[in-house]
């Protein structure tokens, strides 16, 4: 496998050196005003729904005539650079190394301003619940960006780089809105503009809190963080899932692929950085339903329990990540993780080298949507495919 996953972002990188950082992204469209409108007209209701229904069909040709931009996506920056230095690490290539700088150096200039601490978002408006202008901070976005930056500390004991991490938490502890929700539990908010509870971001933020708390000694990070976490903990289900809202703003509970994953991965870290048992616990339920309920045949990842289709990249690149992350102590997902490697590659991946959008099932005919999203496929991906490659040196080292 080890030669398939080197060729396979061997191929990957290549043709993201040609295209370079700009590309489109799944919400962009979402952005045009006739979407983030308040009261719009009978017309743009139905071009909205035209919109949406053409867009698996013909997703570059209609960002071509609404003149939407390919944009340099802050998230996606993110993961180049810690995907590319977690590839120096695994490889020694100084290539890597200076393709992680350039995303980093790219990421010094580009933050939000008027924050307490550093943060990033999304480069176009886009409407949740509430309407989010682009540029707005976003907690899933900064404690990924930021996850870049430990990655460089680690790497290099620079302070610089921890500043950075630390600026991130002022940023999180005074910027977002948090919600005390009983005794030793809040939750953060996803941007400062939304009071959101929402479980997969309240654990980003509550793992870059404890983490980056340990490191400065910062018992308030660290409090923060692990108050955050018992909301969350609050919330598992029976069968050790997490819904992706809180119970108390949605009656619903959608579970899918990689919403589930960043809470486990969150989790795992959180387990590792505190040794708390309870928290071992729910990673173990959890992960054991994520095997269960989120994979066909113990290869392709599913999007949503009940769902296999669409297959899509984002789930695929979560099925890499999470299962190359938890292996060292749940090695019952390493056949999972070689399974969804080949038929990832094998069935998902262009021959130029980047990654489709999903295949979409209709009247049991089967659809590739080819469109190359820089953040929601190759970045991932990339990433992904880094730890896969670090996890199988770590194995021919041993």
């Amino acid at each position: 496998m080890f030669e398939l996953v080197r060729c396979s972002i061997e191929r990957l990188d290549q043709w993201l050196t040609r295209n370079g950082w700009a590309g489109y992204d799944p919400y962009d469209l979402k952005g045009l005003p006739f979407f983030t409108k308040n009261n719009p007209s009978l017309f743009e209701k139905a071009l909205r729904k035209a919109v949406w229904k053409l867009e698996p069909f013909a997703p570059c040709l209609l960002r071509i005539i609404f003149r939407v931009k390919k944009e340099i996506n802050p998230k996606a920056m993110g993961l180049f650079a810690d995907a590319y230095l977690t590839l120096y690490l695994a490889t020694g290539k100084p290539y890597y190394l200076s393709k992680a700088e350039e995303a980093i150096q790219w990421l010094d200039k580009n933050y939000s301003k008027g924050y307490s601490g550093k943060c990033w978002g999304y480069p176009f408006d886009w409407q949740s619940r509430i309407f989010i202008p682009r540029g707005t901070p976003s907690s899933v976005v900064s404690a990924t960006v930021g996850n870049a930056y430990w990655s460089f500390y680690k790497l290099t004991g620079e302070r610089r780089y921890l500043a950075t991490c630390e600026s991130i938490c002022n940023f999180f502890t005074n910027d977002l809105n948090i919600d005390r929700l009983g005794s030793e539990k809040v939750c953060f908010s996803y941007t400062p503009l939304d009071n959101f509870h929402v479980h997969n971001a309240n654990l980003f933020v509550a793992e870059f809190l404890i983490k980056v708390g340990k490191e400065v000694g910062n018992e308030k990070f660290i409090d923060q963080g692990l108050n955050a976490v018992n909301y969350t903990l609050s919330e598992q289900n029976p069968d050790g899932s997490i819904c992706y809202w809180g119970r108390d703003q949605s009656d619903k509970c959608h579970i899918d692929h990689y919403h589930s994953g960043f809470e486990i991965r969150s989790l795992y870290s959180i387990w590792k950085l505190t040794g708390e048992e309870r928290i071992h616990k729910a990673v173990e339920q959890y992960y054991r339903f994520y095997l269960a309920n989120l994979f066909e045949n113990k290869t392709i990842p599913k999007l949503t329990p009940e769902n296999k289709y669409p297959i899509n990249i984002h789930a695929c690149a979560e099925a890499l990540l999470c299962n190359a992350t938890l292996a060292p102590d749940f090695p019952e997902g390493r056949e999972y993780l070689a399974n969804a490697t080949r038929w990832i590659v094998e069935n998902m991946q262009d021959k130029t080298g980047y990654f489709y959008y999903m295949i979409r099932r209709s009247k049991g005919i089967e659809r590739k949507v080819k469109i190359p999203y820089i953040r929601w496929g190759q970045a991932w991906m990339l990433k992904g495919l880094s730890e896969v490659c670090k996890l199988e040196n770590e194995h021919i080292g041993q």
